[in-house]
């Protein structure tokens, strides 16, 4: 389990990265090669489909970051957790959402799933 909870920490670090390439980098190494990413706002696979979903986020939301809320809840190789995006640690989220993430045997994310509670105005 906490495998998954680390998995789920490094996950948000990408998205919280600021230089593409060590972002690049990080998703090459945590992510299948033809993962699939899939919330309501797009549907990418691969590590330049979840990349750029990720640099889209960060142009649209700079100066913000992607936190954690409460604990990863765990079952075989699957991880649920909720995040938020906030203006500094701890402050109130303008979003949040929710994701399921998926394993392989070797601990890369197979598969992201998410979904979106709280949208900013």
């Amino acid at each position: 389990m906490s495998d998954l909870t680390d998995t789920v920490t490094r996950y948000l670090a990408i998205w919280n990265e600021e230089d593409a390439d060590k972002r690049a980098a990080a998703i090459g190494e945590l992510f299948t090669p033809d993962a699939p990413y899939i919330d309501p706002l797009a549907a990418v696979a691969g590590h330049d489909g979840v990349a750029a979903v990720i640099t889209g986020a960060r142009e649209q939301f700079k100066g913000l970051s992607f936190e954690l809320l409460g604990t990863v809840d765990t079952h075989h190789n699957i991880a649920r957790f909720q995040w938020g995006l906030v203006t500094e640690a701890g402050a109130e989220p303008i979003a949040i959402g929710f994701d399921v993430a998926v394993t392989g045997e070797d601990g890369t994310i197979s598969g992201v799933y998410g979904f979106l509670d709280k949208l900013p105005a």
